[in-house]
């Protein structure tokens, strides 16, 4: 018999590593091709790693909660073969730099799971001569505060004397018991990280109150919102727009379209493509920032946040979407959307994104101030569409009409992105609206 390696896949190019979070075969368990192994997360989506051969599920590598690298073999499958035969899957799909070498952004990447944002420690823990230290054992030590002296001072119970996560745990437990004045020996980051803690304004809590502990998801997005409003300085630009030919349109098309496609038309590939194009016609506003430079972006990748059942949101990215037509967004919208909701997203299908919709009118919003996705530098939030009593020029005089009308709220960042290019910019989705030919076929 024959062993395969089945290892942690690419799952995107900003993406380094993942935790594990759930066994779904146990050892001696029968596996089928493309049949799901194990559940893993990142900090933008959980997901499957299914098996590429058909065998049996011979060794587990890791356990719940801990870290993979992306490439590091995760299990062991015995497949039919020769005897003592090993096979990988191929080297494209799994290679990697050791855990040793985890660049700084995917670092920073893990420290965003944690519960709480700390400030980091100033220097970095490392694996030194035999003391070999695992990612996951690196961020704890990190989160906590505990220096490269005290990390080695631990006594490690797992292979080869290595310090578990459950050793360093244990450690942070029996620390937290001393005396205050060892408290007050413990290197600068700790003691940053106590007091802290000690000035937060303690919340009181009454006995009818219920006390819920965050998701996983919603910590993550608790973290990336306040570094966001950290990072960028948030400024917002305002244009209600009349979207009436718009919604007349949709009500002549939806009905042949459904019938045709089998699926609805929304408003939301209408409002995409008009963004896409502006993207074009604005591409400072298709950009990034690394420090002091801007990475002006090549490909024009629409993110468009989608709220899932637990009232979490999540953004699938439409790459390259300037290149589609109205039929083929409107594809893709409802296929992400849809599997959005049933938690079957890729984890290369919520990166990449160079520039954030959101539909705050879905929930009854006239309009919001979002937050930017970073590392893009604007968001746009479209308001809910309302018929209102407006005044409509014409050659023959102005008269008080009904519409249907919509407000564009525009966050953009203002370290990169002036009140005039804003401004420009919404006005030209705006105009890009309100432009709407009756009489287009989808």
């Amino acid at each position: 018999m024959a062993k395969f390696e089945l290892k942690l896949p690419k799952m995107g190019e900003s993406v380094a590593e993942a935790t594990l979070t759930n066994w779904l075969k146990d050892v001696g368990d029968t596996i089928e091709v493309d049949e799901a192994v194990l559940e893993i997360a990142t900090d933008k989506v959980d997901s499957e790693v299914p098996s590429e051969v058909e065998g049996v599920l011979v060794e587990k590598l890791f356990e719940v909660d801990d870290i993979v690298q992306v490439g590091q073999t995760i299990a062991i499958i015995e497949v039919e073969g020769s005897d003592g035969q090993e096979t990988t899957a191929p080297e494209a799909e799994t290679t990697t730099a050791p855990a040793e070498a985890v660049p700084i952004a995917a670092q920073k990447e893990v420290e965003k799971q944690f519960d709480t944002a700390v400030e980091a420690v100033k220097s970095p823990i490392e694996s030194t001569g035999d003391r070999f230290y695992s990612p996951l054992v690196k961020n704890i030590a990190a989160t906590e505060g505990i220096s490269q002296a005290e990390l080695d001072g631990i006594s490690g119970t797992g292979k080869d004397g290595r310090v578990t996560k459950h050793d360093i745990l244990n450690y942070v437990e029996k620390r937290s018991t001393q005396p205050a004045e060892t408290q007050q020996a413990a290197p600068a980051a700790a003691a940053q990280k106590a007091e802290k803690a000690q000035t937060k304004v303690p919340v009181s809590v009454n006995g009818g109150d219920e006390i819920i502990e965050m998701t996983r998801m919603g910590k993550l997005i608790s973290n990336h919102m306040t570094q966001s409003v950290q990072t960028s300085a948030h400024v917002q630009s305002f244009l209600e727009c009349d979207v009436t030919d718009i919604w007349n349109w949709r009500n002549k098309v939806k009905k042949s379209f459904i019938e045709r496609e089998g699926e609805n038309l929304t408003f939301t590939p209408i409002f995409l493509e008009a963004v896409a194009k502006a993207l074009r016609d604005f591409p400072m506003m298709n950009i990034s920032v690394d420090g002091d430079k801007i990475i002006k972006r090549k490909n024009i990748n629409l993110g468009m946040a989608a709220a899932l059942a637990d009232g979490n949101l999540i953004v699938p990215v439409i790459k390259n979407a300037d290149q589609l037509n109205l039929l083929g967004m409107a594809k893709a919208v409802n296929d992400l959307a849809t599997r959005a909701r049933e938690n079957k997203l890729k984890p290369d299908e919520i990166q990449g994104g160079t520039y954030t919709v959101t539909n705050v009118g879905t929930f009854g919003s006239v309009m919001g101030t979002p937050i930017i996705n970073q590392p893009q530098v604007g968001i746009l939030a479209l308001g809910a569409i309302r018929k209102v009593p407006a005044v409509i020029e014409t050659p023959e005089g102005d008269f008080i009409g009904i519409r249907y009308k919509m407000f564009l709220s525009h966050s953009y960042d203002h370290r990169v992105v002036n009140g005039a290019l804003g401004g420009q910019f919404v006005k030209r989705v705006g105009e890009y609206l309100e432009a709407w030919d009756i009489n287009r076929e989808i």
